[in-house]
């Protein structure tokens, strides 16, 4: 876990890159089947979707996650491993909501019409949350914690 705020922030960045690419891709393939071309519609719509992302992620939702966690379900003294998961699952509720409206405010730019965004929105909170958790808690989240300390050694970033 990140140690200071420019850790925090780079960390921010590398996982919120990986979160939005994969669900981005995901969200293509639930409308078009998994290919190459969901590999790449995922890519060319990245850049503005982790832009909102990493907003959200880093002005509002790490915050509420944090005054939660440690406000109503954990204690200073809990365990490292029930911290991540427990601030992780309060970051992906959001998230999932947050972005679930992104994609839906996207599709239907697309289409030329916004009627239906709230029914589209509804129907892709669930789904964006499903997939986002056990991705955020059993790949995202090791793997982006192995690369950060593989790169960026404990004091190396100060």
């Amino acid at each position: 876990m990140p140690v200071n705020k420019r850790e925090s922030l780079i960390y921010s960045v590398m996982m919120c890159f990986f979160m939005v690419f994969v669900m981005s891709v995901y969200n293509v393939s639930l409308h078009s089947g998994f290919s190459f071309n969901s590999i790449k519609e995922g890519w060319i719509g990245m850049p503005v979707a982790f832009c909102v992302a990493i907003f959200f992620d880093m002005l509002i939702v790490s915050k509420i996650a944090k005054t939660v966690a440690f406000g109503f379900i954990l204690k200073q003294n809990s365990k490292t491993l029930t911290k991540i998961i427990t601030i992780s699952s309060i970051m992906v509720i959001q998230m999932a909501v947050i972005m679930s409206f992104y994609g839906a405010t996207e599709m239907c730019l697309k289409l030329g019409s916004i009627n239906g965004i709230l029914s589209i929105w509804a129907a892709n909170i669930p789904k964006n949350f499903i997939a986002a958790l056990p991705i955020q808690l059993f790949i995202a989240g090791p793997l982006i914690r192995f690369l950060f300390r593989k790169v960026f050694p404990v004091g190396s970033v100060n």
